[in-house]
């Protein structure tokens, strides 16, 4: 895995956040939007997983906890879906958190309650495991 791989997977997955935007538009619930997404990425050869609960060690316990990511995308970028006025600096910290836990590089978090994915609703996100892959 190298940045620039993860870099062109990113611009794949927001060309399918875009597709679904350009069918339905803003205004529907997230749920939605995350099925069409997935319908997309799938069109694009693109593999993910939905859904998922996200482990949590606590100082060497594992708790329960009902943490689940939205989608992950070829087992190196989660993605976060949203259908709100606006990306907060909590769904950031939530992001940032769940790619902790679950070691990955990179995240995304895309708003489809927006006129334009592109500029205004999307925030990629990377930690020190992407800053730590080769470049190339």
């Amino acid at each position: 895995m190298t940045q620039k791989k993860i870099d062109d997977l990113t611009y794949r997955i927001l060309g399918c956040a875009i597709e679904v935007h350009k069918h339905l538009g803003p205004g529907l619930l997230e749920s939605i939007y995350e099925k069409c997404f997935i319908h997309e990425l799938y069109l694009n050869g693109i593999s993910c997983r939905s859904q998922q609960k996200v482990a949590l060690n606590y100082k060497g316990i594992d708790l329960e906890a009902e943490l689940r990511y939205d989608v992950l995308v070829e087992d190196c970028i989660i993605v976060e879906l949203k259908s709100i006025d606006g990306i907060l600096p909590i769904h950031e910290a939530v992001l940032l958190t769940y790619m902790q836990l679950l070691s990955k590089p990179k995240g995304i978090i895309i708003n489809f309650n927006c006129t334009n994915i592109f500029h205004h609703g999307q925030k990629t996100m990377v930690n020190h495991l992407y800053s730590s892959l080769p470049k190339e």
